[in-house]
């Protein structure tokens, strides 16, 4: 009984993790809430302006980039990496047989 006891302390004394990588909802908040200030309070338009290709050969330079990036894209399979392999999460736990 002891032990079980023991357990029970240890299980409710232990802070809860949190959860860290794409699950870190605190910092999801965090960003989606700097985002909308920042779009709040930003000139978009003059943002889009300053963006804007500098000359010609800036435009179809990032014109050239875009297509090859569409390009790339379109070869890769939903759901796997840019050399056609599943993620390794998917490796490891392959789709089962019905």
């Amino acid at each position: 009984m002891k032990d079980q006891d023991r357990l029970a302390d240890q299980a409710k004394s232990a802070a809860p993790q949190k959860v860290q990588g794409e699950g870190d909802y605190e910092s999801t908040r965090r960003f989606d809430q700097h985002e909308r200030d920042f779009l709040k309070s930003a000139d978009v338009p003059d943002l889009a302006r300053r963006a804007a290709p500098k000359s010609k050969h800036e435009a179809e330079e990032l014109a050239r980039a875009e297509a090859q990036g569409r390009a790339r894209r379109a070869d890769v399979s939903p759901g796997r990496d840019s050399a056609g392999a599943a993620p390794a999460s998917d490796a490891a736990h392959p789709p089962s047989r019905r």
